[in-house]
């Protein structure tokens, strides 16, 4: 018996990993798609963000043709980070992130269209201290499709927001990247076990598409 099988059952026996199912009216979110995780020379870069981000086009090609909302979040910080908190402080690699920095800019092949939401953030999740879960109640949107930079940080905080305040969080893999596949596949693991559906690209369109 493989060590998977030992964790999946496991869980099982622990009384996890309940379905959730997508609702009617979701939306797309880009977790920090920015320069910073694309760009060789900034710390934040790893090559494992490039598949991350080929996936994240697909999708936002995807959801715009289905009609699916994309909603975008990036970091800015204020000269010295204050408003960054204990995070800041944390991860010094932030510092990529100062107002006017060109590694927080969208990438130019994934950049939010006029009509499209980019919620500004400074801490992990996409929905703490901002408008998300209002922005996203006033439209309508029961579930959201989660993709973005990284797996085991913001995409994880965001997912886990995300269930808390009553949105079917469906995160799809393919589309979400980390620094390492050990962090990438456990955070994944663990999420779908107590927090969110995982999908994979393949999945998440045919649900846009339904």
């Amino acid at each position: 018996m493989s060590e998977e099988k030992d964790l999946n059952e496991d869980y099982a026996r622990g009384g996890f990993g309940g379905a959730l199912e997508s609702g009617k009216n979701p939306a797309l979110i880009l977790v920090d798609v920015v320069m910073a995780y694309l760009t060789p020379d900034c710390p934040l870069y790893s090559p494992r963000f490039e598949d991350a981000a080929d996936s994240c086009r697909r999708l936002v090609a995807a959801a715009r043709e289905a009609g699916v909302p994309v909603i975008f979040t990036n970091v800015v910080y204020r000269a010295g980070g204050l408003d960054g908190g204990l995070f800041y402080r944390k991860v010094p690699a932030l510092q990529s992130f100062l107002e006017g920095s060109e590694l927080g800019a969208f990438p130019p092949d994934l950049d939010p269209r006029a009509d499209e939401v980019v919620v500004t953030k400074q801490y992990a999740s996409s929905f703490f201290g901002t408008s998300l879960a209002a922005t996203l109640t006033a439209m309508g949107i029961d579930s959201l499709f989660i993709t973005g930079f990284s797996t085991s940080g913001c995409v994880r905080a965001t997912a886990l927001d995300a269930m808390q305040n009553g949105f079917v969080p469906l995160v799809v893999a393919d589309a979400c990247g980390d620094r390492d596949a050990r962090p990438h596949e456990s955070n994944l693991f663990d999420l779908s076990q107590k927090y969110a559906e995982v999908l994979s690209e393949a999945e998440a369109v045919a649900l846009m598409q339904r």
